[in-house]
């Protein structure tokens, strides 16, 4: 479910038994992003008025997991990201990990159950943004 490393190359197969929350309850996908650019996204998503904020998950290889509703990979252009499918697969509500060395930096049952994809996409934008003028300011 998680793309990991994207900026190494290495990948998690979405269709292994352990790369997706176990799953029955809600139906969901995943956008990856590299952590440094989530974590600002998380910051602009939950000082946000009324900006609902879904499960986040941080894997080891410098990556998060935001959880998105059904269907949105089919339209995710947003450059830098990955918005993977879960085959079916979906999420429930106090889940593990699904991957090892990850753990929710917000945990499903703690979070509303998806991200909107478009606040999700400006909240990315807006990060990006911001990282390009800290890095600019060096």
């Amino acid at each position: 479910m998680v793309e990991a490393g994207m900026e190494t190359g290495q990948s998690i197969d979405p269709g292994t038994p352990h790369s997706a929350p176990s799953c029955q309850a809600v139906a969901c996908e995943v956008v990856t992003v590299p952590a440094r650019q989530g974590l600002e996204a998380v910051d602009i998503l939950r000082r946000g008025v009324g900006e609902a904020v879904g499960p986040v998950l941080l894997d080891g290889g410098g990556t998060l997991g935001f959880v998105v509703p059904p269907g949105t990979a089919a339209a995710w252009d947003v450059p830098g990201s990955v918005c993977t499918e879960t085959e079916g697969q979906g999420l429930s509500r106090n889940p593990e990990p699904p991957v090892e060395g990850s753990d929710w930096l917000l945990p499903p049952g703690e979070a509303d159950l998806a991200t909107d994809p478009a606040v999700l996409r400006a909240a990315l934008d807006e990060a990006a943004r911001l990282i390009e003028a800290a890095d600019n300011c060096r």
